[in-house]
């Protein structure tokens, strides 16, 4: 495999608001949330998902998702995405001025019963409808992220061409509506040159105008820098990051927290590559996250005294 020319520049999506904050079980003060989100903005963050609109029996921590919102409405500079499960869930995304939708279905079947509890053909059919409804509302665009896409925690290892069987399906549905495929490796156990197979044949077999990739890693492993990189080499054009390595997917038995966005970030710079954010804004946004009570943080960054980040 030839891997492609680093980028002048990377979006890295800030996932700390949703897929951090999911992972705490005692529920966080609306307040609390707004003033972490704030400080993201503040160190230069221009993606962000800032939660998930499902029903709060499954997660009571994104049950205020529509406040934070609400509350950040008036940032017109920032793209501002929610994770959503279904039909109903996209409905009131839409209806709270989300215009970026995030379609999640894993390409495990026992992942995807665990994580939505329905089948990936369920998943798919109701895709259908969301796109449908997608179609009659001004300035939203779709994301599709595909869990599961590397590992699964409940049947082992992922080929590629599961995954290709998951998305061949989903494009089928989505035809011509522009689309950024986030290959998720939702345990954190997949490996750098996995990753680069994967985006490459994927990406051979995919390639089409409208179609931009993302990658969404954690670091159960360590390998989640390597193989943020790997996949940014092999035509990945965003990779999501939760600052401070907030995160771990409740329904993924063993999986720990993102990628910390600041190691990732620390990364970047040093090859020259722009992300529009200050490290040590950043830094301070991560102390922030990290100081909440019952997250579990993984930032190796955080750790080095501050004199020698630059």
């Amino acid at each position: 495999m030839t891997p492609l020319s680093p980028p002048s520049s990377i979006e890295l999506v800030e996932v700390a608001p949703r897929d951090g904050f999911q992972s705490i079980r005692n529920i966080l003060p609306t307040v609390d949330k707004q003033r972490c989100i704030q400080a993201l903005l503040d160190a230069g963050v221009t993606r962000l998902e800032i939660g998930s609109f499902v029903s709060p029996k499954a997660i009571p921590q994104m049950a205020d998702t529509g406040k934070l919102v609400k509350a950040f409405a008036d940032r017109q500079d920032v793209r501002f995405s929610a994770l959503v499960p279904n039909l109903k869930g996209a409905e009131l995304a839409l209806e709270h001025g989300i215009r970026e939708v995030v379609y999640v279905v894993s390409v495990s079947e026992s992942h995807n019963q665990s994580n939505v509890r329905r089948s990936t053909t369920e998943s798919l059919q109701e895709l259908h409808q969301v796109i449908e409804r997608m179609r009659h509302t001004e300035g939203s665009r779709l994301r599709l992220d595909l869990g599961t896409s590397f590992d699964c925690p409940f049947e082992g290892t992922t080929s590629w061409q599961q995954v290709d069987r998951i998305l061949s399906a989903a494009l089928e549905l989505i035809g011509d509506l522009p689309l950024e495929v986030a290959l998720c490796d939702t345990t954190g156990r997949a490996t750098p040159y996995q990753v680069a197979d994967y985006f490459t044949q994927l990406r051979e077999r995919h390639a089409r105008a409208g179609v931009n990739w993302a990658f969404h890693g954690h670091n159960t492993f360590g390998m989640g820098v390597t193989n943020a990189l790997f996949a940014i080499n092999h035509g990945a054009t965003a990779v999501d990051t939760a600052c401070a390595g907030l995160g771990g997917c409740p329904f993924a038995p063993g999986a720990t927290g993102n990628t910390a966005t600041e190691d990732l970030l620390y990364a970047l710079h040093g090859g020259g590559v722009t992300t529009g954010i200050d490290l040590p804004k950043l830094l301070e946004a991560a102390d922030m996250i990290a100081a909440l009570p019952g997250g579990q943080t993984a930032s190796h960054l955080r750790q080095v005294p501050r004199e020698r980040v630059s």
